[in-house]
Formats: C-alpha cells, structure tokens, sequence
C-alpha cells in the first residue's frame, strides 16, 4: 500500500511538472526564437541540411584536427542515440493512443519549434565551454547558467536533476524496456539481460566519450536503417490508407469538442497536450541534455553547431516518429474511436498500448516475425539511449562532486542497469519523466536570460555568411 502511495505521489508530481505552464514555456521558447531568427528553421533549410547532413555524406563532418577532439557527426550520433529511444516506438502509440491521431500534429509543431530551442542552447553551450584537464572541450547548461547568468544556484539544480534522470528514464526504464521485450519474443530472462547490458555498456564507458562517439557512429545509422526499412515495408504494403491517416492526424489536431461532439472523441485540448509533451519528451529540445555532448564537438562555429541539433529534433520527430504513427495508423490495428470512448475507463487498461500495440502493427505485414522485429529495434533504441545517458550523468556528476566521482557513477550506473531489468518501475518512471522535466527549467532560464548572446552570434553568422 506504501508503494502505490509512492506511484501515485510520483505520478502526481509528474503530472505538475509537464503542466500546462512547463509545456507553454517550451513551446513559447522555441517561437520566440523561430521569430527573432526569422524562421531560420525553414527558410534556411537548405543550409543546415548541407552542414549537417551533406557533410556527413561527403566525410566533412568525420574528421578531428586532434586526437583529443570528437567529430560533429560523432556527436551528432551521440546526442541522435540518447534521443532516439523507446519513445520513438512505445511511445508514439501512447501519445496516439491517449491524444488520438491529433497528437502527431502537436509533435510535429513541438518539433518545429523546439528546433530553435535546440540551437539556441547549443549555441551558448559552444560559447561557454571551457576546456578540460586532459585538453577536450567541457560544456553544458551547467556553464552557461554559472558562468553566464551568474548563477551557480541553478547551475547546480540543473547538474542534480541530470543525475537523477539518467538513473531513470536514461539508464532503468530503457533497460526495462530491453528485458521486457526479449523476455516476451525470445525468452530471454530479464537477470540474464541486465548483466550482458551492463557488460557491454562497461566496455563502452572505460573508453569516454571518444568509445562512445565511435560505437554510436556505427550503432545510430545502423539502427534507424533497419527501423526505418522495416516501417517503410509496412507503409508500402498499406499505401492505400497514406491519405487517410493523414487526413486524421490533421482533421484530429483539430477537433475542438471532445466526446461524442468531436469527430474522433478526443478534443483538441488533449491532442495539444499530449502532442507537445511526447515530441519534448522525444526530441528533448529545451532540456539542456545535448548541449554536454555537443561542447566537446571539434568545432569553432556555435552557430553551425547549433544546426546540428536543428538537425536533430529535425530526424527524431518529424521523420521517426511520424513514419510509427503511420505505420499504427494505416495497418488498422488502431482504431481512434475504440481508444476513445474507452479513455479514463477501466476498459482502457484492456487496449494494447505501447510497444504491444506498434508489433501488431509491423505483424500485419512480417506476421510472427512482427513482435521480433519490434524487440530488436526497442534494444537497440533503448541501448543507445544508455550510452548517450551516460556521458550525460558523467559531466553533470562530475561538475558537481568533481572528477573523483566519475567511477562512482559509472560503477551506479551499471548496477542501475542491472536492476533496471529486473525490477517494477512503476515508480522509477514517474520520478524520472519528473526530474527530466524539472531540468527543462533552469536550462530555459538560462536560454531566455542569454537570449541577446545568440541573437548578436547569429547577427555575426549571418554577415559572415553573406545570408
């Protein structure tokens, strides 16, 4: 009974901090930025597109001038790799699920606007990186909130919230997203999972963040490939039913009469909500977390490295978790009515939701193989998760506590994953989505205080760039 008091003082919590005022501040961040930049986000597509992605397929972006430094496409897939996780399968048929098929437009708008979110913070982070004792580049919220808005109050909440949640929603709800999943397709015992996860992620964590930028380099390509064929397979085979579900993703983001008044049941209130919050929980734009990874990115440019994580929020909602919510919407193993009426219900508890509810949808066209796809490509969207997580939790522990702490909170680190497999974690979501959220707050106090900064650095670009 003191658990479920627990669960639900959690869930509580989490429910006040991803309110209405948390969700209006990501929201009214990302559009101030996206007017004062003149909608940079689109209007200069073309040019972040060819700093980010082109120069990924040209070798550009690969290449260090030192042996300390970590390429921008390294980053990229380290900061891409804690980004794109569980949320982009289980977590996309929740938010359709709850918020109905309106919801993915609410994603695709907190995505659009959370792109300035995501470089503007990327761009103070490469202005207030210091170097570190061993000559790479340090960087976070954490130095722009001390350093530049002279606080070193929220500086530390931000670092504390860090922490905490990469013990939770980055480190035991994506192990026990991994364990879950191969126990149910293949047998594979959670005890079992947890030590070969915490095994390979030892492995990764001895090398820092140049082991973890090479892994990622690798693993987020090759993950979203195989991801991405898969869902495009299930999207050929349903082609017919494309403008229809795109019909409703639009006609549902805007229905504004709830219940058996609106023509799909969910309200337009509960699609903005749920929409905004999975695309921040998603592409984490106004969090703070990549800016760590991207300060030690071996560039000079804050401006070019903030369309990295344009670029980012870019492939994680607006192409991943759109290809999902189309891969739900048109194998019709969804009905939005069905999840409607049933919604605040007993009955809803009966729906397959989540990751259950996506393997159905890739079983319409693989069959038996369907559920084995989705477990494979949950494990290695959570792994990566972990591996991006780490070095997140790394530098926020190490601002805090200095670099002795390091092996400490690697060594908690594994025995969270470990446990992370094989425990209930009704609880441990609650409080993780709740501390990720708290982290949003200093880090936007941040952004919004050091507004003029980025402002005047884009001024500066853009004369450089004869834009």
């Amino acid at each position: 009974m003191a658990f479920e008091s627990l669960v639900a003082l959690g869930q509580g919590l989490h429910g006040l901090i991803w309110g209405v005022p948390l969700l209006a501040l990501l929201l009214g961040t990302g559009v101030y930025f996206s007017v004062r930049t003149g909608l940079f986000q689109l209007r200069h597509m073309g040019l972040w597109l060819r700093k980010t992605l082109l120069a990924c397929l040209s070798g550009a972006a690969r290449r260090t001038r030192s042996a300390a430094a970590v390429s921008p496409f390294g980053v990229m897939c380290t900061a891409l790799a804690a980004t794109v996780g569980t949320g982009n399968i289980a977590g996309v048929a929740t938010a359709l699920t709850i918020g109905g098929p309106g919801a993915v437009f609410w994603m695709w708008v907190s995505a659009f606007f959370g792109m300035m979110t995501a470089f503007a913070e990327n761009t103070l982070g490469i202005l207030y990186r210091e170097r570190g004792a061993d000559g790479a580049w340090r960087g976070g919220p954490m130095l722009y909130l001390k350093n530049g808005l002279h606080s070193p109050l929220l500086a530390g909440a931000f670092a504390l919230c860090c922490v905490l949640a990469s013990f939770g929603v980055g480190n035991m709800s994506q192990c026990n997203s991994i364990a879950g999943g191969l126990a149910a397709v293949f047998g594979v015992p959670p005890r079992v999972t947890g030590l070969v996860t915490a095994a390979l992620l030892g492995a990764a964590l001895l090398g820092g963040l140049r082991r973890i930028a090479c892994i990622t380099q690798t693993l987020v390509p090759l993950m979203a490939l195989f991801y991405l064929g898969g869902a495009l397979a299930v999207l050929w085979h349903a082609r017919a039913a494309l403008p229809q579900a795109v019909g409703l993703i639009v006609s549902g983001a805007f229905d504004w009469q709830a219940g058996a008044g609106g023509a799909l049941g969910y309200g337009m209130a509960q699609a903005i909500r749920i929409g905004v919050s999975r695309g921040a929980f998603s592409n984490e734009a106004g969090l703070g977390s990549s800016v760590m990874v991207h300060a030690a990115a071996d560039g000079n440019e804050p401006c070019e490295q903030g369309m990295w994580a344009v670029f980012e929020v870019f492939f994680d909602t607006i192409v991943m978790c759109t290809i999902t919510a189309l891969v739900l919407l048109t194998s019709g193993v969804y009905d939005p009515l069905r999840y409607a009426a049933a919604a605040g219900t007993p009955l809803f508890d009966r729906l397959t939701t989540g990751a259950a509810l996506t393997a159905q949808a890739f079983s319409t066209v693989f069959e038996r193989l369907g559920g084995g796809f989705v477990a494979v490509s949950l494990a290695l969207f959570a792994f990566s998760t972990l591996l991006g997580w780490s070095y997140y939790g790394q530098r926020a522990a190490e601002y805090l506590f200095g670099a002795r702490a390091v092996p400490v909170y690697r060594a908690l680190f594994l025995a969270a994953a470990v446990l992370g497999c094989t425990m209930r974690l009704d609880l441990v979501w609650a409080l993780s989505d709740a501390f990720n959220g708290l982290m949003a707050l200093p880090n936007l106090a941040g952004v919004l205080a050091l507004r003029h900064e980025v402002l005047r650095e884009w001024q500066r670009y853009r004369r450089a760039a004869q834009m």
